[in-house]
C-alpha cells in the first residue's frame, strides 16, 4: 500500500447523491480492466458547475494501451453533456503515472480542496472543459 489508511478517500455508496454520479468500466476482451467515476462537487467557493473525478484506475497489466485516455475523454464528454464546466481531482504524491496522464490531458495543479485540505499526501488538479477543444474518444 502506497498510503496510510487514513488518507484513502472513498465513495460512500449509501449517500443519496450517489445517483448523481457517473461510473464507467473499461473492458478488453470481456474482462474489466479499468474504471472511473465523476461526482458533482458542492464545496463552498466553487463558482462554476464542477465535477470530481474519482476512483480512476487501469489495471497495471493494461496500461500504456490508451485505456485511461479513452475513459478520461469519455468522462469529460459526459460532464459537458450534463452541463458541467470543470473537472477537479485528487491524486497522491506517489502516483507519477496518474499525474503524467492528467497533465498530458490539460489538467493544471490547483489548491487542495474539500477533504484533501491539509493532506500532505494529496495533490489536486483541475481542468476547465471546452467542448470545442475535446478530442473524440475512440
Amino acid at each position: 500500500m502506497r498510503y496510510p489508511h487514513e488518507t484513502i478517500y472513498v465513495v460512500d455508496f449509501k449517500d443519496p447523491k450517489v445517483k448523481e454520479m457517473t461510473f464507467v468500466v473499461a473492458y478488453l476482451n470481456g474482462k474489466p480492466v479499468g474504471c472511473g467515476g465523476l461526482r458533482p462537487l458542492e464545496y463552498i467557493g466553487i463558482e462554476i458547475a464542477t465535477m470530481e473525478l474519482k476512483r480512476f484506475y487501469v489495471d497495471s497489466s493494461y496500461r500504456k494501451m490508451g485505456i485511461a485516455t479513452n475513459m478520461l475523454l469519455f468522462l469529460e464528454e459526459q460532464a459537458l453533456a450534463a452541463g458541467f464546466k470543470e473537472i477537479r481531482l485528487e491524486t497522491g504524491i506517489k502516483q507519477p503515472e496518474a499525474i503524467a496522464l492528467y497533465v498530458k490531458h490539460g489538467y493544471q495543479p490547483i489548491d487542495l480542496f474539500g477533504p484533501y485540505i491539509g493532506d500532505p499526501d494529496s495533490l489536486c488538479y483541475g481542468k476547465i472543459l471546452d467542448a470545442d477543444a475535446l478530442p473524440e474518444f475512440s
